[in-house]
């Protein structure tokens, strides 16, 4: 395990190599989630690329830190970990508010940031009154009060048909987040709205989202896609909100050919 302090909180990320001439892919998670969730896409592209994961603040190993959060505190911690290991200009792959980290910063650090790969997310999610609906469930109930909501969101009816011991780990996952964690970061998501800077965005971009994402459905992700200049758009069959566990085969498959058609490779 790897851990690094950074801008006063221990995040825990693992890196992977790859031989020097190979691209740097960084993952950032979605709420409620670990890095583990990119396990299967990152056991198909050892060796393509070096990879890096992390648990964002107030999930998975990392420190709660101080709370509230804004987004800002989530792109700062990014930098910071990409400054600790050297790393720049590289591919920054996002997931839900994993995708707003990842947007925020290429705006925030565009020295970083090589390429946009945008999951199952948009330049505002939501709006306030589903947030603080949801705050308080969480505050009233724990994470249990949107366990049940959440994974019809996340997952096709196919994968809690057939998946049902992937389903009951992703759920545990979900459980195990704290409390304080999860209230901050849903707050930051909250306020979060990039709308006006998307249009600035410069760098080779794709969006990608299920075709069933209850979260954060295909309106959404192609309402991002429009309004990010020459931005590809990809609808996975088959897939919920969480495409690197539900579809990581088709997922992989979209990074490699987005890698080779902006001249990643």
């Amino acid at each position: 395990m790897q851990f690094a302090k950074i801008n006063g909180v221990t995040l825990h990320y693992q890196v992977i190599s790859a031989p020097e001439n190979k691209p740097t892919l960084v993952f950032a998670n979605s709420l409620a989630t670990d890095f583990r969730i990119w396990r299967d896409c990152v056991v198909r592209l050892v060796g393509e690329c070096s990879m890096v994961m992390y648990d964002k603040r107030g999930h998975g190993l990392s420190d709660i830190g101080e709370t509230p959060y804004k987004l800002d505190d989530h792109v700062n911690d990014l930098a910071g970990l990409l400054d600790h290991l050297g790393i720049s200009n590289a591919v920054i792959c996002g997931l839900s508010v994993g995708g707003l980290i990842a947007q925020g910063l290429n705006f925030l650090r565009p020295d970083l940031v090589r390429a946009m790969i945008l999951c199952d997310t948009g330049a505002k999610i939501g709006t306030d009154e589903m947030w603080d609906e949801r705050i308080e469930i969480v505050r009233e109930q724990g994470l249990a009060g949107l366990l049940e909501g959440n994974m019809q969101r996340w997952f096709t009816p196919d994968f809690h048909e057939n998946r049902a011991d992937e389903l009951a780990g992703i759920s545990n996952m979900f459980l195990r987040v704290p409390v304080e964690g999860m209230i901050a970061t849903m707050e930051a998501i909250k306020v979060a709205d990039l709308r006006a800077a998307a249009p600035q965005t410069k760098v080779p971009t794709i969006c990608i989202v299920g075709d069933q994402d209850g979260s954060t459905p295909p309106s959404l992700v192609l309402e991002l896609a429009k309004s990010i200049p020459e931005a590809r758009y990809e609808v996975i069959k088959g897939a919920g909100h969480i495409p690197c566990v539900e579809q990581p085969e088709v997922l992989v498959e979209i990074f490699q050919a987005f890698f080779k058609d902006a001249d990643i490779v």
